[in-house]
């Protein structure tokens, strides 16, 4: 059992190890050479010029200026400074709510902490109970719950204080979702002109013998929304050519590492090995064979790009289209298509950057059968998960162990040792284990079919939620307890073992702490130092770099990564929701998370990270959520434990707390989410409306119809682009019908007149030519 010397010790070495990195952050980020790692943003937005252009030679890679070392913490108040309406328009309205999930639970867990500390913490504190009782115990464990005798009327003031928990709690959560609300509502009734406002991803198209599915969807469009419909794009499965020109791009990469290499030493070309990563076969000229091979995957994308073009195979009963106004999208987006539900399946197609083009081709009827199996190894994944985190309990339950394996005894009877093992190594353990978990559960989300990276992070971010409740809360608690109290079990009745399980729930706060230290203090000062791109970008500077393109393109600036940010923000709300009755002395731990992550994150949203897209705060009710589901945990948890605790007169008054927490779930659900999943028409015509008074000669045909094909089909070179949407802008031929049901389309269209959007083919062509 961690004493409290245990978690001292812990929280010095979590403490010191904040400091070194937030030392060295704060002298990496002052030196030139340095200036693309930890200000990547500014350069992307063109506001920062690199110090390494000017000045002495020693000044491009040391800052000389001592005066600057002197206040090299200054970047904290800077990185407040900032107001919200200005970071939105910065860094955009995803960025500016995530911050807001810190300051929640800044604003939920201050009162409590004051609350807990000044009632309960007496309260507990004050009583004998875990001496006369055989159980393994420490001092911290007398500040619980599990100090409060059985069937004692002290357990009154724990319930008042969940009552006023759940009311506090609740009424921040309405206040903030009322807030981000209006935020979302205001951000897209101001927000630039973009693609997706005017564009509906349509899935399920049927297909017609007579008819291609680009001329099924015009058809289509054009007898059911003659008035608003403009043009479409549909969707090719251009997934194996996407392989070719990523292994293109990957041999391109090596080509101008020896290129490079041998400009710098023309006396010897360079050589390479031709076998398994190059450590084995023959030696070859590595320029030579780089070129041949970039060469061969040419041809084969050539013939590919035809095979695409040509074989209506390729084409998938989908298609993205767009429309004259965003009032029009708004209606097809929103409603039913035909009588058929399963049949012209529309939703709010996502901006370009956000489309994960290679799950587009998956057919719609396969995605049901993709998601149960993905349950069901999801399941599997999270069962077997229970070994590792058994072992990470068998490092923080020293004392348990040695009285069932007493041989071991003498390897922990140093105190430093102890102290180490329990205080610090069962949090980095269980870190470790969890390293590689955000890519197998992006992997399984990618399986089940989503369309959009946003969409992707979000399905991630759920698994990676129940996976940390059912692994790191609940098979902590579980197996810590099996480890802990084995001896109680065995030397006592049948009858009495769940008593012991309900002392024992609390008792696992000690190893919460040393969590909340290992991940939330000296991890979110890792965050800044930036390690791995800092390391990165100098092996691309040194290898790769020749241009101030590539340069750029050797920056990773990285993003929020929603997907594996937001289940372990998650994490802390649920251990301070679920410990702040049960265990109150963990609360400063998780108010120093809040405060230093909010602080580290507001950083690296104004300087680093560069978000791929813009969803206008979509995700904020899943966030909303599950800070409920954690309260509505913590309630039926905190009865469990109290109907161990033979308080049958005041565990009967929190059967309430759950019901009502779930009617204020319903309430706001059915109050302010439909702001994040509808676009209001009203809005829709409003801004239309506008935008028609200001740009009346908007050639929006020209604007939409080139953005949503195929990143492989576009020009190599970003001043290509130019090039092709004067392309799009060009009028093309009505595609003639074949069918009957053509004859109810109005001739010429309303909206398109005579034109209609050119295949993909014919795409291609017209960027193909000189």
């Amino acid at each position: 059992m961690a004493t409290l010397g245990d978690i001292g010790t812990a929280a010095a070495i979590n403490i010191l190890s904040a400091f070194i990195f937030f030392v060295a952050f704060a002298m990496l980020r002052l030196q030139p050479f340095n200036d693309r790692v930890y200000f990547p943003k500014w350069y992307l937005k063109g506001l920062r010029g690199s110090p390494t252009h000017s000045g002495a030679f020693v000044a491009k890679f040391v800052n000389l200026d001592y005066k600057s070392y002197l206040k090299f913490f200054n970047w904290m108040p800077e990185a407040l400074k900032m107001p919200e309406p200005e970071l939105i328009d910065h860094a955009g309205l995803d960025s500016a709510v995530y911050l807001r999930i810190y300051l929640l639970g800044l604003k939920i867990f201050v009162p409590l902490t004051l609350l807990a500390w000044t009632i309960l913490v007496p309260v507990n504190w004050t009583n004998s109970t875990l001496e006369k009782d055989n159980v393994i115990y420490s001092d911290i464990d007398k500040l619980s719950i599990s100090n409060i005798p059985l069937g004692s009327p002290r357990f009154w003031a724990h319930v008042v204080m969940a009552y006023m928990f759940t009311f506090w709690t609740c009424y921040v959560l309405k206040t903030e979702y009322e807030t981000i609300a209006s935020m979302r509502l205001r951000f897209l009734a101001s927000e630039k002109r973009r693609p997706d406002q005017f564009t509906v991803l349509v899935r399920n198209v049927p297909r017609d013998p007579d008819e291609s599915i680009s001329e099924t969807v015009e058809h289509f469009f054009l007898v059911n929304h003659p008035d608003h419909y403009l043009t479409h794009q549909v969707v090719y499965n251009a997934n194996k050519l996407a392989k070719l020109v990523k292994e293109k791009k990957s041999k391109q990469n090596w080509l101008d590492y020896y290129q490079l290499k041998y400009s710098r030493n023309q006396s010897k070309r360079p050589v390479m090995k031709t076998g398994f990563l190059g450590l084995c076969g023959q030696k070859v000229d590595a320029i030579e064979y780089r070129t041949s091979e970039i060469d061969k995957l040419t041809k084969e994308i050539d013939a590919e790009r035809e095979y695409v073009k040509n074989n209506p195979k390729s084409i998938m009963p989908a298609a993205f289209v767009s429309f004259k106004t965003r009032w029009g999208a708004a209606v097809c987006a929103q409603t039913q298509q035909s009588r058929d539900p399963t049949m012209w399946l529309t939703e709010w197609a996502p901006e370009p950057c956000d489309v994960f083009w290679q799950n587009l081709p998956i057919p719609y009827v396969s995605l049901a059968i993709r998601r149960l199996i993905i349950a069901v190894a999801f399941f599997f994944l999270t069962f077997f998960f229970m070994i590792p985190i058994a072992f990470v309990q068998s490092l923080a339950n020293i004392e348990g162990i040695e009285k069932t394996l007493p041989f071991l005894k003498f390897i922990m009877e140093s105190k430093v040792i102890k102290s180490f093992i329990q205080g610090f190594l069962p949090g980095i353990a269980l870190k470790l284990f969890l390293i590689f978990l955000p890519t197998i559960l992006m992997m399984m989300s990618k399986v089940e079919g989503f369309m959009s990276i946003s969409s992707l992070e979000r399905k991630s971010a759920s698994k990676y939620y129940i996976f940390n409740f059912v692994n790191v809360f609940l098979g902590s608690i579980i197996t810590g307890t099996a480890f802990e109290q084995l001896h109680s079990f065995i030397h006592q009745s049948a009858n009495d073992i769940p008593k012991t399980i309900g002392v024992a729930i609390p008792m696992k706060a000690t190893f919460f702490i040393t969590y909340i230290m290992v991940d939330g203090w000296a991890g979110i000062a890792g965050e800044i130092l930036r390690l791995k791109p800092l390391i990165i970008f100098h092996l691309k500077n040194f290898f790769l770099v020749k241009t101030e393109k590539d340069r750029e393109e050797a920056m990773d600036p990285g993003s929020l990564g929603f997907n594996t940010g937001e289940p372990q923000i998650q994490l802390y709300f649920l251990l301070g929701l679920v410990y702040a009755v049960v265990t109150p002395l963990l609360l400063p731990f998780i108010l120093v998370f809040f405060g230093l992550a909010y602080l580290v994150f507001r950083h690296q949203i104004i300087n680093v990270y560069n978000q791929e897209y813009e969803s206008g705060a979509a995700f904020w009710p899943d966030v909303h959520g599950r800070v409920v589901s954690a309260l509505v945990i913590s309630q039926l948890l905190l009865i469990g434990l109290l109907s161990t605790k033979e308080a049958a007169q005041t565990s009967p008054f929190l059967i309430a707390l759950p019901v009502l927490t779930i009617w204020f779930h319903f309430f706001c659900k059915g109050r302010y989410e439909s702001a994040f999943i509808r676009y209001p028409l009203q809005e829709a015509m409003m801004k239309d409306t506008l935008e028609r008074a200001r740009e009346p000669r908007l050639n929006l045909k020209g604007y939409l119809q080139n953005t949503y094909i195929h990143p492989v089909f576009k020009g190599d070179d970003d001043e290509d682009e130019a090039e092709v949407i004067d392309k799009w802008e060009q009028e093309s031929v009505l595609v003639p019908t074949k069918r009957q049901s053509r004859k109810s389309t109005p001739l010429p269209s309303k909206i398109s007149g005579n034109s209609s959007p050119p295949s993909l083919p014919e795409v291609v062509d017209e960027q193909s030519e000189p």
